[in-house]
């Protein structure tokens, strides 16, 4: 349920864009953005650090566009944000010597550390590789076709490289992990 709620604010925006248009498409986003985030503190006392630093950036590049009613602010934020992202997992793994992913997901997994350092920097590539796409997209296409790419095309590119990046985790685990993971699921 809480991934669903990730997903509306951009739910949101593509709604709005394709009954209005993108200036209407940027207040709707930051909107649900404050919206969710609002409930998110009410309901759990917290916010995590992802959302909030998303929620800045849209209200920084959302706030460009609405105020000089410019939508190149509003294309630049996916790149930007994605590649913060990149950077971060970078950082985490160059110098901190502490992947984020490995701090995210080995409570439940183990696994050497040059497993972890691959799927950290592959996620680091991957975001930095969407930022650049992304501009591409935005500034080649026309708004509509950017508009689609930032919905569907970024959504489902990042759900394909989280499916390969679970299953490059799965052939990593020991046996008996694997077979406690598979005894989990039957009960899904």
């Amino acid at each position: 349920m809480k991934q669903f709620f990730d997903f509306i604010p951009l739910i949101i925006f593509f709604a709005a864009y394709k009954f209005y248009d993108i200036y209407a498409a940027t207040l709707a986003l930051i909107v649900a953005t404050a919206v969710l985030l609002a409930y998110s503190w009410l309901r759990h006392k917290k916010v995590e650090h992802m959302h909030l630093i998303s929620f800045v950036l849209i209200v920084f590049f959302g706030g460009l566009t609405l105020v000089l009613r410019d939508d190149n602010f509003i294309k630049w934020k996916p790149t930007v944000i994605n590649w913060l992202f990149g950077v971060i997992l970078l950082g985490s793994q160059l110098i901190f010597k502490q992947p984020i992913i490995k701090k995210m997901l080995g409570k439940e997994m183990t696994l050497p550390d040059k497993i972890w350092n691959r799927v950290n920097a592959a996620w680091a590539l991957f975001f930095v590789g969407s930022g650049v796409l992304n501009l591409i997209v935005a500034f080649q296409f026309s708004e509509a076709v950017w508009v689609n790419f930032k919905v569907f095309g970024l959504l489902g590119l990042t759900l394909l490289f989280t499916v390969a990046s679970v299953l490059y985790l799965y052939r990593h685990l020991p046996k008996e992990q694997q077979e406690q993971t598979l005894e989990n699921n039957k009960d899904v």
